[in-house]
Formats: structure tokens, C-alpha cells, sequence
């Protein structure tokens, strides 16, 4: 891959980037090419999950905390960073569930929320581009919304008719689904851990994980060899002090049993103007500039 090619990554919340494809995204800014996050939400509804970052003027400026978060995780991984600026929806949690906030991302129709990044994808021109699944990778109302915008903000930016104000029309080549943490791996870090006599995190979470749900592996058609970069991943998912617990099981797993265990990031090629074999390892496979 000596010619520069262009990843887009489109993510709900600030952070979001680090804990899904960071280390990808690392090893193709390291080969040359260029990438760029978009962050769709302002992250203002997020709920401070590091003890240490647990003080009122923290939650007071959590809009103003998590733009700086995020500038310097984009400056460690290297990547370009557009922000959409809409509300955060947050997690509505409760039985019943309580309503989503008014003007929150979730709420916002189509015909506001996609521009802003057709807009971004006609200006960036994206060779590649990473977004969540139908699920929004987990239930998250953000998440979902997410995905129904990149979805048909990939089809807008495509489509000649659709507002020439906005740029240039480009059709993207190949798009993904990124999937995280999957069943197998979760079950491949807790074996490994087990066998060299090591405390596992992940039993609870493994014994909570629904028979009838499905592992999103079953999907995976593409995976990134990226191990030497999950250093970078983590400087970067730390960046996000508010969110991160650097104590938390996030980092319970030593590096070398990382890169031994499951070296590799995964992704679900769900669109493709171009010819490639799966599975595949390198999301640009088949592209050419």
C-alpha cells in the first residue's frame, strides 16, 4: 500500500474511537495513509466512570472536558477529528424506560443529521469508511442513530441530486460494520489468563452472556493484524480520563498475552464497489487510488 488511501471512522460519543479500532486505525496512519474520525454527539450526557475524575466541576463542564479528552486521543493516534455537535441522548436506564431528552441526537430526523456529514464525507473524499451495525454494536440509543445516519449519509453523498451546496458527490468503496468484544475473544482472554494461573475478569461477564444471543465473529469477515499498536490504543483510550478508570479491566490483560491471544481488530464488509476475497485482512483491499 505505498499510495495514501483515506479511512473515515463515524462514532457516537468522544471516546468511542479509542475502544473501537484505535489500533487499526494507528497502523494505517503509521503506513501513511490518512484518517479521520467523526464524533456525531457532543458527549455532554456522559456519566464519569473514572473514581478519580469524580468531582463536581467535572460534570459541570463535561462538554468542555471531553473536547479537550478528545483532542489529545486524536493527537496521539494521529488522525484528523470533525465533530457533528449534536446533544448526547445518554442511556435512558429504568423500567419503564424513561424518555430520550428533547433535541437529543437520538430525536433529531434524517432530513437534519445527515448533511452535516454528507458534507464531511464529500470533503474528505473516504477511500474506506468504519460505522456501527443495525444494533449500534450495543443498544445504545446514540449508537443506533449512528449507524441510520452514516448509513444514508453514504448514500446521500453518492447521489448527484442530493444538495450540490455540500460538495462534490463521492461514493465511498468499501464500508464496515466494526465489531468489539466478541464472545470467543472475551473466552479466549479469560482461558488464556486461567491457564497460566492468572486471576480472569471476565468470568461475570461471561456468565451473564445470554445463550440465545448471538457473537458477532459469526459476521467478522475482515480481520486487521494491529497488535503493535494496542499500546497507542490504550495512551489513547486513557486520554478519555472521564470515561476510562485506568484500574478497570479494560487493561486487566497483560500486553504480551494480548498480542499472543488475539493480535488482531474485526470488522463485517457490508458494501464494496471493488473486487476482494473474503476473509479479508486489510479493510483496503481491492481499493486502489
Amino acid at each position: 500500500m505505498a499510495d495514501k488511501l483515506r479511512l473515515m471512522a463515524v462514532h457516537a460519543h468522544p471516546d468511542d474511537e479509542s475502544s473501537k479500532g484505535a489500533a487499526t486505525m494507528a497502523r494505517y496512519i503509521a503506513e501513511g495513509h490518512d484518517v479521520m474520525v467523526v464524533t456525531c454527539t457532543d458527549g455532554g450526557a456522559g456519566s464519569i466512570l473514572n473514581p478519580a475524575m469524580d468531582k463536581p466541576d467535572v460534570l459541570e463542564n463535561m462538554i468542555e472536558i471531553r473536547r479537550e479528552e478528545m483532542a489529545t486521543a486524536a493527537k496521539i493516534l494521529g488522525i484528523q477529528h470533525r465533530w457533528l455537535g449534536f446533544k448526547d441522548s445518554g442511556l435512558p436506564e429504568g423500567d419503564p424506560l424513561p424518555p430520550l431528552p428533547e433535541g437529543c441526537f437520538a430525536l433529531v430526523p434524517l432530513e437534519e443529521s445527515v448533511p452535516p456529514l454528507v458534507q464531511v464525507i464529500r470533503e474528505f473524499r473516504p477511500h474506506v469508511v468504519v460505522t456501527y451495525d443495525e444494533n449500534g454494536g450495543y443498544p445504545h440509543p446514540d449508537h443506533i442513530r449512528t449507524h441510520e445516519v452514516s448509513m444514508a449519509a453514504l448514500d446521500a453523498a453518492a447521489d448527484p441530486e442530493f444538495d450540490p451546496s455540500l460538495g462534490e458527490v463521492w461514493e465511498t468503496p468499501k464500508v464496515y460494520y466494526g465489531h468489539g468484544f466478541s464472545r470467543a475473544k472475551i473466552l479466549a482472554f479469560h482461558e488464556a489468563l486461567e491457564s497460566r494461573g492468572l486471576e480472569s475478569p471476565y468470568s461475570e461477564w461471561l456468565a451473564n452472556w445470554g445463550t440465545d444471543r448471538p457473537d458477532v465473529m459469526d459476521r467478522v469477515t475482515t480481520r486487521v493484524e494491529c497488535a503493535d499498536y494496542f499500546e497507542v490504543r490504550d495512551e489513547a483510550l486513557k486520554a478519555h480520563a472521564t470515561q476510562i478508570d485506568p484500574n478497570s479491566r479494560w487493561f486487566a490483560l497483560p500486553m504480551d498475552l494480548q498480542r499472543e491471544i488475539w493480535p488482531t481488530e474485526e470488522y463485517e464488509l457490508v458494501r464494496s464497489r471493488v473486487d476482494s476475497t473474503l476473509p479479508e485482512d486489510d479493510l483496503f483491499t481491492g481499493v486502489k487510488v
